[in-house]
């Protein structure tokens, strides 16, 4: 089968950074999918793993954790999905990625695709829409059923793939008032056109930023990226008492400068459950299975916003080389072979 792998770490722009290469058919486990992926999205994961985990000497690795496409063949205790059905999911980090004609994937961790969109649309949101699910409801603790009124969540780097996501789902599943920030007329645009109730800019400070729209402090910050740059002046947001997730991975942060305020600190890592194999894993089934309802309903959309055409290693390359350069808004994606 056709693929996109790496051998080692290069940068992008070196001519053996992704390679067009010939694979074995995967074999599947008992609670294994084969799907023929026909359409992936290109995450920063994918850029973090391609420059810092080479793979064994002549080893090639397969990236790709966002797919969409119809499942060809199941393990012997599969009960969720069958044959022809059209699904979308993110995979699990410790095994080969989607960037594959054929893929095998846990059933646990897939849902079955939105009716409404075509396989490219439905691609760009698995990855970005667990993470931002389970940071919102799973880590912050957030109530749905627009729950609880009168609190406020300011979400930094709310223009990019999870941040579409999550400002979506706070505007619409609950009754937080929704802060996004961004930096560029065009990204400040695409995060009103969300739902944000205001964006801020993030390259001046967050706390005077947030004085000059009239609020004082926020009960939940998700900082999406650079958190390390931004640490202090979240802590002189969050009101006392309030909530900080992170997704990112700054180098060092000084959580003593939590205790004043006792705010507390959250994680999110959408493949904690499949890399441990965790008893809940299948809340992300559960979870997929509930968004694809709220795309057919309208209420969340895609944030497919760059099609880079086949799946192939020169297409997969600009859009390591656009996600390198902290440039891009919403999601590349990616389809065929």
């Amino acid at each position: 089968m056709k693929a996109v792998a790496y051998y080692q770490s290069l940068p992008i722009s070196h001519p053996e950074a992704l390679l067009d290469i010939q694979l074995p058919e995967p074999a599947i486990g008992e609670h294994d999918l084969l799907v023929e992926v026909k359409a992936i999205s290109v995450n920063p994961v994918d850029v973090k793993v391609r420059a810092n985990m080479a793979p064994e000497a002549g080893q090639a690795r397969v990236l790709g954790w966002d797919a969409a496409g119809v499942v060809r063949a199941v393990g012997a205790k599969v009960s969720l999905f069958q044959p022809g059905d059209r699904v979308w999911y993110a995979g699990a980090l410790q095994r080969p990625g989607a960037n594959s004609e054929l893929h095998a994937v846990d059933e646990r961790i897939v849902g079955r695709m939105p009716d409404s969109l075509d396989f490219e649309t439905a691609a760009a949101l698995p990855l970005t829409a667990i993470t931002a699910w389970e940071l919102l409801f799973d880590r912050l603790q957030v109530l749905a059923n627009r729950q609880p009124a009168g609190k406020k969540l300011l979400v930094v780097g709310a223009a990019g793939g999870v941040g579409s996501i999550l400002v979506q789902l706070a505007r619409r599943l609950t009754g937080l008032t929704v802060i996004g920030t961004a930096s560029r007329p065009e990204t400040q645009a695409w995060v009103a056109e969300l739902g944000a109730h205001h964006v801020i800019d993030h390259r001046q400070p967050l706390s005077r930023e947030l004085k000059r729209i009239g609020i004082e402090h926020v009960d939940y910050v998700a900082s999406l990226n650079q958190t390390d740059q931004h640490f202090a002046e979240i802590v002189e947001a969050l009101a006392p008492q309030g909530k900080l997730a992170l997704i990112d991975d700054p180098a060092a942060l000084d959580i003593s400068q939590l205790k004043r305020k006792s705010l507390s600190l959250h994680w999110e890592f959408m493949y904690t459950r499949s890399m441990f194999a965790t008893d809940d894993q299948i809340e992300q089934h559960k979870l997929l299975t509930e968004l694809a309802r709220l795309v057919d309903a309208g209420i969340v959309k895609s944030t497919a916003a760059e099609r880079f055409g086949a799946i192939n290693a020169a297409n997969l390359k600009r859009a390591h080389a656009l996600l390198e350069s902290n440039a891009a808004k919403g999601k590349i994606v990616l389809s065929g072979f």
